[in-house]
This record gives C-alpha cells, structure tokens and sequence, in this order.
C-alpha cells in the first residue's frame, strides 16, 4: 500500500478559480490614479498578473518603500477590488464539476496564489470552496511571487506530490512561466488574454475557454 499520493490539479486562484482580473486591474487603476499614476490596463496586466501585491507596488511606487507602508497600500488597493467584486462573486464555468470529478479520481487538489490571506478567505470561503483542497498557499506563505516556482513547489510539497505529476490551471503568462520553472504542466484558462498570448510555452498542454471543456481523468492519461 503506497501512502503517497500520485497526482495533483494545482489552482491559480484570481483569473481561474473566478473570472475577476477586469477588477483587479480596475482597482489598481484606481490606486494608482490616486497617486497621479496612470497606466495601461493590458500592459500592466501582461507585467504584473502573478506577482504579489508588494513587489508590484515596490516596482511602480519605489523599491525603498518599508514593509509596514508596502502592507498599508496593499491593504488599500485590496479592499478597492473586494468592494468592486463582491457583487460578482462566483466560480468560472464548470469549476465545480471538475474538481468533483478530480476528487472521484483520487487527485489532490491545492490553490497556490499571489493573492494575500483577506483575498483567498474573500473568494474560497465566499464561494465555501476551502474544504475541497488540500492545500492552500498564498502571498504570505511564500517569499516569491511568480513567475518564480516558489508557490507551485510549496503546494506540490503539502499534497505530497512529485512536480511532474502535478497540473497548474492559469490564465496569465507570469503563472504558466512558474509552472514550467517548477518542472509541471500547464492548462490554460483563456479568462483574461487570448491563446496567442501563451504560444511561447512548451508545458501548456492545453488552452480552454473555461473547466466545463474539460475531464479530469484524461487529464493523466
């Protein structure tokens, strides 16, 4: 009898999980208007999607900016996005089905995000999805944001599964990125930028509009 589990669906949590990056994106314009700041909402999503809400203020308002003041802002920008996606709160397209499916199938199932601890209680308990997985990382549990491996790796590790049989759901260029540096495969929610945007990566094993377009059990065929 093994103990170790075999396989493992890794979640990007916003732009895949939920449909939600337009407000991201709305709320940082809005941040950063506040500060005289104006910037290209596709550009800047092309730069940033991934990376934790610190380093991306860091890079645009000052890399020697304190701790306490990063947390400060971050906490502003955060609750601008939650008051604007509350009223749209739900899970992508066939989510629920899927990770049903996955779990029928013997599969772990994790989130690893960028997201801080109030957005992931905001969108996983909001939507009562936290008992479905095993494991659950976010900005705070690990130093780096993507398109470094750090948070795939860290989930791999709690479920208890090798990388190379772990997939990664993602919708932007910066996540899929981390998944091919943690040696995993990738599918891809076209959410929030078209199939082109990813043409450069060999780990993508498949582009979907949403999870109803999948099955989970040809997935590790």
């Amino acid at each position: 009898m093994t103990t170790t589990p075999q396989r493992a669906f890794l979640f990007d949590m916003d732009g895949t999980i939920v449909d939600n990056m337009a407000f991201h994106t709305s709320s940082w314009v809005t941040f950063f208007e506040r500060r005289g700041q104006a910037i290209d909402a596709d550009e800047f999503f092309r730069a940033t999607a991934g990376r934790q809400g610190g380093e991306i203020i860091r890079t645009y308002l000052g890399e020697g900016l304190g701790d306490e003041e990063v947390a400060a802002l971050n906490h502003e920008k955060e609750s601008v996005y939650r008051e604007l996606y509350a009223p749209h709160l739900k899970a992508v397209d066939g989510f629920d089905k899927l990770i049903q499916q996955a779990k029928a199938n013997g599969v772990k199932l994790a989130v690893g995000t960028a997201a801080p601890p109030a957005n992931v209680a905001f969108t996983l308990d909001g939507l009562g999805l936290r008992a479905h997985f095993d494991a659950i990382v976010g900005a705070a549990d690990v130093a780096r944001g993507k398109p470094h491996p750090d948070v795939f790796l860290k989930a791999a590790e709690l479920c208890g599964v090798a990388p190379e049989h772990c997939i990664v759901f993602e919708d932007a260029p910066l996540g899929v990125e981390a998944a091919r540096r943690a040696g995993m495969r990738c599918i891809v929610l076209t959410t929030t930028l078209p199939a082109a945007s990813f043409a450069g990566f060999d780990n993508v094993i498949a582009i979907v509009r949403d999870f109803s377009e999948l099955k989970a059990e040809p997935l590790f065929a």
